[in-house]
């Protein structure tokens, strides 16, 4: 075997005694679950973003993004549900480069998962304790969702993993929303069939137990876009798509069918300033068409304190270093522009 043993890992119960989460933050936390999940199940008639930077890398900073967004979202309340985006694992398509905080806490040294796992822990729960907003996070490694279980109100699947079976079953254990992705593909047919079976009862083997899961009403579609054969963006936010998107979806008679959009990665091309009219070409198809307006109830952003992506070393605060960003004033401005027309 190739195997080098490092360290040891705390376990989830070892690592929530050294950072617990506060007491005072249970009932704030179950409220925010039931607000979000009403929106799921049409008894809430808000619109969801989830928002924020591309990668978490900076504790300071993603707390002062956070912070800044509870005071937009005080603002927007009776329009808007903000859930910070607090990504902490990063998937790489060629394996090389920058996999999140729970790898490297310090992006600028060496791999350390034993402090990494400490260090995304300790951010949720400032986060959280900050603002008021519990966050997402990207279920990048299904075993590790017991370390954050009691943070995160949002989880996403990403395109590479979403026709994992193991992503798919411990989904159907959640009791938070889980957004299926449409693979790099763009096959929304692979996308259904995760929400179906993440949507359903199963018996799997589950970090060291034999577990059974209820399923999870809350699994949902995540358009995200594609890349055709030549390694080029193709879009799935148009109307004509997201109209293709309902009618496959309604067919399979699932519970809430609900889609949200990611306005950034292939639909954007990873061009971060497209954000903005595409979020706006996607609020007019909804207001054309009622059915959309049901459906299509939330959009992801991607954005923080400034604007665009820096290499690693150049150590700008607030300053994605994975994907480029929507800037805090365009963000600012495009949370209240949705607000005014959802």
């Amino acid at each position: 075997m190739g195997f080098k043993e490092i360290r040891k890992i705390p376990t989830p119960a070892e690592l929530k005694e050294i950072v617990p989460f506060p007491l005072h933050l249970l009932e704030k936390k179950a409220e925010r679950d039931r607000e979000i999940k009403a929106v799921f199940e049409g008894r809430d008639d808000r619109f969801i973003l989830v928002i924020g930077p591309c990668s978490a890398h900076d504790e300071d900073a993603v707390c002062e993004y956070v912070h800044r967004l509870a005071e937009v979202q005080h603002k927007v309340k009776s329009k808007l549900i903000l859930i910070p985006r607090l990504y902490t694992n990063k998937p790489r398509t060629t394996g090389q480069g920058y996999k999140g905080m729970a790898h490297q806490p310090d992006h600028l040294k060496e791999p350390n998962i034993a402090q990494g796992i400490a260090a995304i822990r300790k951010m949720h729960v400032r986060s959280f304790n900050l603002s008021g907003l519990s966050a997402a996070d990207e279920m990048l490694y299904p075993n590790n969702h017991p370390y954050l279980d009691d943070v995160l109100s949002y989880v996403a699947v990403g395109a590479r993993s979403v026709e994992n079976q193991q992503h798919r079953l411990t989904a159907s254990g959640l009791d938070i929303p889980v957004g299926m992705k449409n693979p790099t593909s763009g096959d929304i047919s692979v996308a259904l069939n995760s929400v179906l079976a993440a949507q359903i009862p199963h018996v799997f083997s589950y970090n060291g137990y034999e577990v059974e899961t209820p399923g999870n009403p809350h699994a949902h579609l995540i358009l995200r876009g594609s890349v055709n054969s030549h390694g080029e963006p193709k879009p799935n936010y148009h109307y004509e798509d997201l109209t293709r998107a309902a009618e496959a979806y309604l067919k399979r008679e699932m519970q809430n069918p609900i889609i949200f959009v990611d306005v950034n990665h292939d639909n954007s091309g990873k061009r971060f300033g497209e954000q903005v009219r595409i979020t706006r070409e996607i609020l007019r198809s909804r207001r054309h068409d009622g059915r959309l307006a049901r459906m299509v109830r939330g959009l992801m952003i991607e954005s923080y304190l400034e604007e665009g992506a820096q290499k690693a070393d150049e150590d700008v605060y607030g300053k994605s270093i994975t994907d480029p960003c929507l800037g805090w004033e365009a963000s600012e401005r495009l949370i209240f522009e949705i607000a005014e027309n959802c």
